[in-house]
């Protein structure tokens, strides 16, 4: 591909292993609340999907008050599993070394809020990397699969979507990325599936280092 003229990468499973640990707390505390849930069935409901699009499906099930309780102990628990075993994916600091050393913007465009990001990103020590260019969907009307995130992200730094690349690691994302009319990357080194991906519209890559030798391009 030619040279893209910005990077747009999403968060969670993509720069910082949160996926796995978030799924396993998850599924327990919505077992103990009277809602079974394997990590599988939690990837397939809500995986990817906004904090604010899964509590108003537990309030529908549930209630406010299970709700409630799911959130604050979800988030106490998966805080205190961050700070313990949080790392970044393999291989990112290396493509993000490469793309630095290219002179190719990049940014972070994700559903998770603000503040989880700040934490995640800081713990694994990716935070200054993207300080300024971490953009959320809390601050467009539509989340993924809709293309707003993306757009919203490209516009702030200036970049046309058409020579934008975006690296996700959902089915969603992936969705919103070619809704954008973006070139999309797909990793399946997380918890999606190859095929789902690429069915999605991605080019899917195993590892991270595998886009050192395809980004930026000549």
């Amino acid at each position: 591909m030619t040279r893209p003229g910005l990077v747009i990468f999403d968060c969670d499973g993509v720069l910082v292993d949160t996926e796995r640990l978030t799924v396993g707390v998850e599924a327990r505390v919505l077992t103990e609340l009277g809602w079974p849930h394997t990590s599988e069935e939690v990837v397939a409901r809500w995986m990817w999907r906004s904090s604010a699009a899964q509590l108003a499906d537990l309030e529908d099930r549930l209630g406010a008050a299970s709700t409630r309780t799911f959130d604050e102990r979800t988030t106490a628990e998966l805080l205190e599993t961050f700070e313990r075993e949080l790392t970044a994916v393999e291989g990112i600091v290396v493509l993000l070394d490469h793309l630095e050393a290219a002179g190719v913007p990049t940014c972070v465009a994700s559903s998770g809020t603000h503040e989880r990001m700040r934490r995640t990103l800081g713990i694994t020590g990716l935070y200054d990397r993207f300080a300024g260019r971490i953009y959320s969907a809390t601050e467009v009307e539509h989340g993924k699969p809709a293309p707003d995130l993306f757009l919203h992200a490209a516009g702030r730094m200036g970049a046309e979507p058409s020579a934008c690349v975006v690296v996700e690691d959902s089915v969603y994302g992936v969705r919103a990325g070619v809704a954008a009319g973006m070139t999309v990357y797909g990793f399946a080194g997380g918890l999606t599936p190859a095929d789902e991906l690429a069915s999605a519209g991605a080019v899917t890559f195993q590892a991270m280092a595998d886009l050192v030798d395809v980004l930026p391009g000549s």
